[in-house]
């Protein structure tokens, strides 16, 4: 009874941690990819940016090349050394996205009238005062697409965890999910192991705490995407307009 009991405790801490974790790293990454993606997507549609078409290109070609997962895991690991930190569910496949930066920058060429711009510079507004007080305003649509986006892609990653990540206090829930269901399929393939195989049925939760994990993986978004669908739905379409 005892060492059940120590069984619960240590299985609800990592459960809550690895719970808490997913939460900051969704906000801290879904805040951060959408200042970076909508910066990057104002850069751009600027007709007299010089060297916009260079840039353009250069976004386009990361929707269809990426340096491949070890040239990404020693660059990471090794240059900027994020192996085991927070960053490292942060920073590596999911800040940026090309999609989203395109989306963005069709939907504010096609929706922000030059007229408009031109009328704030008049009025002796700068580019910076001209994006926050102007651009962002008109731009809630895309914003909250972009940010369901992102969000969703940040809550529900566990590839970055499996690549960077061995510290179990670094742990996503998504993570935790994956080693619940590697652990399993060690114990189907070696039950032979006797030794192994009690140990990592040590740590395995049951099958009813495994479904409410996945049932509390899953309810974020489904509470979340009723109050962005209308957005969600208005800034797919206008952002999808070919210039």
């Amino acid at each position: 009874m005892e060492f059940r009991s120590v069984f619960l405790i240590k299985q609800g801490t990592v459960i809550s941690k690895s719970f808490l974790n997913s939460i900051l790293v969704t906000f801290m990454g879904t805040a951060l990819g959408i200042m970076v993606t909508v910066l990057l997507a104002y850069t751009i549609s600027r007709k007299e940016l010089v060297g916009r078409k260079l840039i353009m290109l250069f976004v386009f070609f990361t929707m269809l090349f990426n340096g491949g997962m070890v040239p990404t895991y020693l660059m990471s690991t090794q240059i900027f050394h994020i192996k085991n930190t927070m960053w490292a569910l942060l920073f590596p496949h999911l800040l940026v996205n090309g999609f989203n930066v395109l989306l963005v920058r069709t939907f504010f060429n096609e929706n922000i009238p030059e007229v408009l711009l031109e009328a704030a510079r008049i009025d002796g507004a700068g580019e910076i005062s001209i994006f926050r007080n102007v651009v962002l305003p008109i731009s809630k649509p895309i914003l909250a697409t972009i940010g369901l986006l992102v969000g969703v892609g940040y809550w529900n990653d566990w590839y970055n965890g499996l690549l960077f990540v061995t510290d179990v206090n670094y742990y996503t829930l998504q993570n935790f999910l994956n080693k619940i269901m590697t652990d399993l399929q060690f114990l189907s393939q070696n039950m032979s192991a006797t030794s192994d195989v009690n140990s990592i049925i040590a740590n395995v939760p049951s099958g009813t705490v495994r479904m409410a994990m996945a049932f509390i993986g899953a309810l974020p978004v489904i509470i979340v995407f009723p109050f962005f669908q209308k957005y969600f739905t208005k800034g797919i379409t206008v952002g999808a307009v070919k210039e």
